[in-house]
């Protein structure tokens, strides 16, 4: 497992930084003229923010798995994975549709990465048991 946290932390990496130019430099001229186009730019650079990381927290998931601190960095990774897709993911739809009802969907991410903190604080302590 450890192994595919490690490439989903490159993938949630390497997509965080291309999302991240695409709204520095892509995003900015597309919606200049519209009339809450700070707002929209506000929620990419959030959502990216968060998307970066939480692709670092992933590979600390990951070396946590490979160290063999059980099931909680086990839950620690994919809370982080489905955190990223349900938090960045509704800003970043929001950003490019100036849909807001999406905003009822980022709560349940954040919700996932405080998971996530939680159960690396678990596997933090299960490890240090182990030693």
């Amino acid at each position: 497992m450890a192994r595919i946290f490690i490439i989903l932390c490159g993938l949630l990496g390497f997509s965080a930084v291309a999302l991240g130019a695409f709204g520095a430099h892509g995003l900015q001229s597309r919606l200049g003229s519209l009339p809450d186009a700070v707002k929209r730019l506000d929620w990419w650079t959030t959502a990216a923010h968060y998307h970066l990381t939480h692709a670092l927290a992933l590979a600390l998931a990951a070396w946590l798995v490979h160290r063999g601190a059980g099931a909680s960095a086990l839950l620690a990774g994919w809370a982080f994975f489905a955190g990223v897709g349900l938090f960045s993911g509704s800003l970043y739809m929001m950003a490019i549709t100036g849909q807001t009802k999406l905003g009822m969907i980022t709560p349940f991410g954040g919700l996932l990465f405080l998971v996530g903190w939680g159960a690396i604080m678990v596997a933090g302590w299960r490890l240090g048991a182990g030693s």
